[in-house]
């Protein structure tokens, strides 16, 4: 047996002897794993024991994401059907059991997990030994509730009660591993509430020598600055009113359409920066503009010996994961609205979603260790069929065969791929409303029902 054989035989026996010596569930594994009592204790109030303690609320809490049915009452009735005691079916103990969870205690979790995650990287699978991390938002509703429609109105343009409130959610996720490292939700507008400002708090998870890949929306003076000052690579998109009007000819040519040019500190400070912190911006930063597929791109690698323009372009389009991500969190794992209806509890939801996605990227970071694969080469949605499976059949599968499983959908080559986002079929045959409840229940009182669109 060669020395590339003995390896990877080596890698499947720890994957498979890690699982073994583990919980059955992989979910109570890693929350047990994870040494969070201290934070617990730090953060929740001494109180008598209770049926629903902090670390089986977080698992059961986990559990709702991943599952279909995420409804309190599901993981309520599952726990009653499971338990040899005689269990009571209200949800009551429950919910007010996550309402005293920390939102500290479910993002340390979830962060934990990823830097666990980080950490088993190979480093054949990285670029030049690099992190690349991918940073991207979206946007939510949640329930049409007083306290949410305040800290998260919903859009002006939509009439008072007929619209939802809204949010604004910026992520940081692995290239590599497809884990969220760090995240932040606020208002989907008003002061602060861009894209920009929600990944400033964040920056401290970039390190000296990290890739961040980004679109338009972050190609602004402020982070450039701050990206070249602390040995940051970027490639971003260029803004689209400054891509119209870029000139190749000028700055430092370096071949056709890719060019280095200084940039000046702009006179306007923006809101929210002070005088002082406007002052400490360098006065001038150069960056490489790059036209290619169509866009300019910008980068901070300088270098066209070691960093070609088609080198950039490729590592690009490895940004389009995170729209796929996005997708699984809200489509495939089911988050496409909040359910709770607090602010305080939307956050908590957020981070159990992220902390169950986490979990689930482990498996497969797990899985392609053991089938000699990258964890991007295989499907999330597979891989949570099954895990959902598994929990089914009350855990009988072997792990090796579970390893084994996951790997074997392997995702095909989608770049370039451009679909119309329309769909043939319409959801349901019922109109919008377009007017307040109130005034509709009125309406039907009086003329009854309205007739259903063919």
């Amino acid at each position: 047996m060669n020395h590339n054989k003995k390896t990877i035989k080596h890698q499947q026996q720890i994957s498979l002897n890690h699982l073994k010596n583990s919980s059955s569930n992989f979910i109570e594994k890693h929350i047990s794993e994870i040494n969070i009592q201290e934070s617990i204790d730090s953060t929740v109030p001494a109180c008598r024991n209770r049926l629903y303690n902090p670390l089986k609320t977080i698992s059961m809490f986990v559990s709702q994401a991943i599952k279909e049915d995420s409804s309190c009452q599901n993981i309520v009735n599952e726990v009653a059907v499971r338990s040899k005691r005689k269990r009571s079916i209200s949800t009551s103990a429950y919910c007010k059991a996550r309402s005293r969870l920390p939102e500290k205690v479910l993002s340390s979790l979830s962060k934990e997990v990823a830097i666990r995650n980080e950490e088993k990287v190979k480093k054949d699978w990285k670029f030049r030994n690099k992190n690349i991390y991918l940073v991207d938002g979206t946007t939510l509703i949640m329930p049409d509730t007083k306290a949410n429609q305040k800290d998260y109105p919903q859009l002006n343009c939509q009439k008072e009660g007929l619209g939802f409130p809204i949010c604004r959610i910026v992520a940081i996720i692995s290239l590599h591993t497809g884990c969220v490292i760090d995240a932040n939700i606020g208002a989907f507008s008003g002061k602060g509430a861009g894209e920009q400002g929600l990944l400033r708090p964040m920056l401290g998870n970039f390190k000296k020598g990290d890739i961040i890949l980004a679109d338009a929306f972050y190609s602004t003076y402020t982070l450039l600055s701050y990206a070249i000052e602390k040995g940051i690579d970027i490639v971003f998109v260029q803004n689209g009113a400054r891509s119209r009007t870029t000139d190749f000819t000028k700055g430092e040519v370096l071949g056709e359409n890719d060019h280095i040019i200084t940039i000046k500190r702009p006179k306007e400070t923006p809101d929210w920066m002070s005088e002082a912190e406007a002052e400490d911006r360098p006065k001038e930063i150069k960056i490489r503009e790059i036209r290619i597929g169509g866009k300019v791109l910008i980068t901070t690698m300088m270098c066209p010996k070691n960093n070609t323009a088609i080198m950039i372009q490729n590592l690009y389009k490895e940004r389009w994961h995170i729209e796929v991500d996005f997708r699984n969190i809200k489509v495939t794992m089911g988050l496409d609205s909040f359910k709770c209806k607090t602010p305080e509890m939307v956050k908590k939801e957020m981070w159990v979603y992220f902390l169950a996605y986490n979990i689930l990227r482990t498996l497969m970071l797990k899985s392609a260790l053991y089938n000699k694969l990258k964890p991007r080469q295989i499907s999330f949605k597979h891989c949570l069929q099954i895990y959902v499976k598994y929990l089914e059949s009350c855990h009988l599968i072997s792990y090796s065969k579970i390893l084994k499983l996951i790997g074997e959908k392997v995702i095909g080559n989608r770049a370039g791929r451009i679909e119309p986002r329309a769909i043939k079929r319409r959801y349901n045959g019922f109109s919008l409303l377009m007017k307040p409840r109130n005034i509709l229940r009125a309406e039907i009182k009086r003329n009854g029902h309205p007739k259903k669109r063919k």
